[in-house]
């Protein structure tokens, strides 16, 4: 009928226009970036126009792309086997060679971010943890202790971004005499976006001074294209290098593990993994997590933000997904290497936007480097103890790391045997400890928690030396009171309010 065909007319029509539309915002884009190319020094252009390549192809992807990436009717539970317990790999025991096998090793950590949550300035791996050793040092001595031990060679990368590379590189110097050869390499420097036009809003390709807000590091997805943009990958696989361990800095629980790296050298059935993805079972504060899927017949990690709004409270359900990703990742180098010449790295595009201090509205894009499971040949997931999974992202986390439930020897972190339950206390800091500088200051020493279950502080709470925290503590100042709990103090299951009254919990 003449009504269908017009419709028939209308939506070819509509997707015709947003062609017109898609190709006219990526001319735009092209004639922006050349223009900012052309200020670059020419010790600079080389890898400016690397970046702004690769940013060109995630525009593109961007443009191309239609709401949420997941069709939530595909995906189904993982297989059994493709998920497998780390008691399994671990059961297995490990090889008399386990030297040869270290010696393939390389441990990557992700090292692009500031310690601005925690009110700091400069990296984030140089926020002191543990009596006065950073993330950085405990790094350092783990891998240290792993070459002396085992007389290998397993070398440290740091994947540093713009932000935190001169920092970072200063630093080093401090690792010279140390046994781990210490690499580095830069991730991208991509040009944040206007929100409305959807072009750069740098003008330039400086990155200093006013300049500062207009580029990104995106996502630590960039690992595989700036990894092998850098020369650095080739360089290791030349020296014989196969596995690649690639953590967060700031998650202490990730150190190297020897039965899993046995497990990917040494299959059981004699087919190698590309891609390991360490995962663990969620808890109530876990529910945002990515989680593995099976979609497609592959793995694929699924971000909350792919989730149609309809499926989100199903997502987050325990009992339908029960594991998320923490970020530890096995990944073999040949892989890495095919695949980014063959340009065939798959991941889901996630648009992050800010507000900038004057207020603009921006966008950056980004990607995530588990999302890249699907590309690779034969991937797993290991579910591993929670105990991998020990991530610094606030101060509530630093008082849990600096405490006595901890224990650290050879820059490893192992909960205290003295503790009696596997799990961690739950800790909720209230706004005053938010920075660094005022958590220290509200500490005149760090609690005992080895018994402790839960606690809450809010307000002007400050604590005396040598207080002890058992069971459930709620600490609350009511607004301009101020608490002092009195050093030495034992509180045991109480309720401390705004006036200094000590209740029974």
């Amino acid at each position: 009928s003449v009504q269908d065909f017009s419709k028939a007319m209308s939506q070819a029509g509509s997707s015709q226009f947003q062609e017109v539309i898609r190709q006219e915002l990526e001319y735009s884009m092209k004639v922006e970036l050349d223009k900012i190319l052309a200020t670059a020094h020419s010790n600079e252009i080389e890898h400016t126009k690397k970046d702004l390549e690769g940013f060109k192809k995630l525009f593109h992807r961007f443009l191309q792309e239609k709401g949420p990436s997941v069709d939530w009717g595909k995906i189904q539970r993982p297989p059994e086997d493709s998920i497998q317990p780390y008691e399994k790999i671990k059961a297995r025991g490990l090889p008399d060679n386990i030297a040869s096998v270290l010696n393939k090793l390389v441990v990557v950590k992700l090292n692009g971010g500031l310690g601005t949550s925690m009110g700091c300035k400069g990296p984030k791996s140089l926020i002191g943890v543990r009596n006065e050793n950073t993330f950085l040092d405990l790094t350092v001595q783990q891998i240290e202790h792993l070459n002396k031990s085992y007389n290998t060679d397993v070398p440290l990368v740091l994947m540093n971004s713009f932000n935190t590379d001169d920092d970072t590189k200063k630093i080093l110097q401090k690792y010279s005499h140390s046994r781990v050869k210490i690499y580095t390499f830069n991730q991208s420097r991509y040009p944040r976006i206007n929100k409305e036009t959807l072009l750069p809003i740098a003008k330039d390709v400086s990155y200093s001074g006013e300049n500062t807000e207009c580029w990104y590091p995106p996502g630590h997805g960039d690992i595989y294209a700036s990894f092998y943009n850098s020369g650095l990958l080739d360089n290791l696989i030349a020296e014989g290098k196969e596995y690649i361990f690639v953590s967060n800095i700031d998650n202490l629980g990730a150190t190297v593990d020897l039965y899993i790296l046995n497990h990917l050298m040494n299959p059981p059935n004699g087919k190698r993994c590309e891609f390991v993805m360490e995962v663990t079972n969620k808890t109530r504060a876990d529910v945002k997590g990515g989680t593995l899927t099976q979609y497609e017949n592959k793995l694929r990690l699924v971000e909350i933000a792919q989730v149609p709004k309809a499926h989100v409270d199903e997502f987050k359900s325990v009992s339908k997904f029960k594991i998320f990703n923490t970020n530890n990742l096995w990944i073999a180098l040949s892989a890495i290497k095919r695949l980014q010449e063959k340009n065939a790295i798959d991941m889901e595009i996630i648009v992050n936007p800010k507000t900038l201090d004057g207020g603009l509205n921006v966008i950056q894009l980004e990607t995530a480097v588990g999302a890249a499971i699907k590309s690779f040949e034969n991937s797993l997931g290991i579910n591993v103890p929670r105990s991998r999974f020990l991530p610094v992202k606030t101060t509530s986390d630093l008082l849990l790391v600096m405490s006595n439930l901890y224990s650290l020897n050879a820059g490893s972190l192992t909960m205290s045997e003295k503790r009696e339950f596997p799990t961690v206390p739950l800790v909720k800091l209230g706004s005053s400890f938010t920075k660094v500088q005022d958590y220290l200051r509200r500490f005149e020493s760090i609690p005992d928690m080895l018994e402790l279950d839960h606690l809450t502080v809010s307000g002007d709470v400050t604590f005396g030396k040598n207080v002890s925290l058992k069971g459930t503590v709620i600490i609350i100042a009511n607004h301009g009171d101020r608490i002092d709990i009195p050093a030495g103090a034992l509180l045991e299951n109480k309720i401390v309010s705004g006036n200094l009254r000590i209740l029974d919990h």
